[in-house]
């Protein structure tokens, strides 16, 4: 007799339980617990990297993140906007910067900033101001996408109508259109925020002193001197500590925007990354 499509559900999650239950005894058997509490939880190492692991290495972190989201936003801007120009010259330009810089690895942009660039102009950037630059280049071209997207889908009823009042076309897009734009990229943009933050653990190919280090440079040093993987485990919580609170902002940022989606390849890439 054929069950019912009710049975089958409740076998088939039955069976599904039953998995991860064997699956949990398992490991509980067959891991040998002293050599992981050995290698990721030495409390004496955990404690020895504090207050410095909060005080330079996590603070640096969301300062390298702040100045490269603020300067990818502030080329963004334009940047959307001259891929929406009627200046086939403009779209030409953003697109192929927006793709280029797109197809790249961050960290090939980032030892072009800062390796690249005082090599070949005899230019010295300071650390902070390679990885603005080479952060923001990066993270401008899916925003730029993102907020190009943003934009389009502001209502043209709310341009006609800016229109109508007397707005010119500037300020009809400044004062109306980019205002809801990023009323509806905000989740996108935290998302990029994110990235950043993850990204910003690149810093460590450009060399630090100590005030400079952040997270993953800071537990690399930490992991060579007490030979334990403690510190990476302590690194990562402390992402965690950014990351995991920018994911419910975003979430609660797309709730109250309505749970309004922007169609583009950037904001599925963030939103998968979240």
């Amino acid at each position: 007799m054929a069950m019912s499509p009710r049975k089958r559900a409740r076998l088939i999650r039955a069976i599904q339980y039953a998995v991860l239950v064997a699956a949990i005894a398992l490991l509980v058997v067959l891991a040998d617990w002293d050599k992981i509490q050995q290698a990721f939880f030495q409390l004496d190492v955990a404690r020895a990297m504090f207050p410095d692991v909060i005080t330079v290495a996590l603070v640096n972190t969301l300062i390298y993140t702040g100045l490269g989201f603020v300067f990818g936003l502030a080329l963004a801007v334009p940047l959307a906007l001259m891929r929406l120009s009627s200046v086939a010259p403009y779209r030409w330009i953003a697109g192929a910067y927006v793709e280029f810089f797109r197809g790249l690895p961050a960290l090939l942009v980032i030892l072009s900033v800062g390796v690249g660039v005082p090599l070949a102009f005899g230019v010295i950037l300071d650390k902070y101001v390679s990885l603005m630059i080479a952060l923001g280049i990066v993270a401008s071209a899916y925003m730029a996408e993102t907020l190009r997207a943003g934009i389009q889908a502001v209502p043209k009823g709310q341009v006609e109508a800016a229109r109508s009042l007397g707005m010119s076309s500037a300020k009809t897009t400044v004062s109306v259109v980019i205002p809801q734009a990023f009323k509806i990229i905000l989740p996108p943009l935290t998302n990029e925020l994110i990235l950043l933050t993850k990204d910003s653990s690149l810093a460590l190919f450009l060399g630090a002193s100590i005030a400079e280090y952040e997270l993953t440079q800071f537990g690399r040093v930490a992991l060579n001197q007490y030979q334990s993987l403690t510190p990476v485990l302590v690194a990562g919580l402390c992402y965690l500590i950014i990351t995991i609170p920018l994911s419910y902002l975003s979430r609660y940022l797309e709730r109250r925007t309505g749970g309004r989606k922007i169609k583009t390849p950037e904001s599925t890439e963030l939103g998968a990354a979240a």
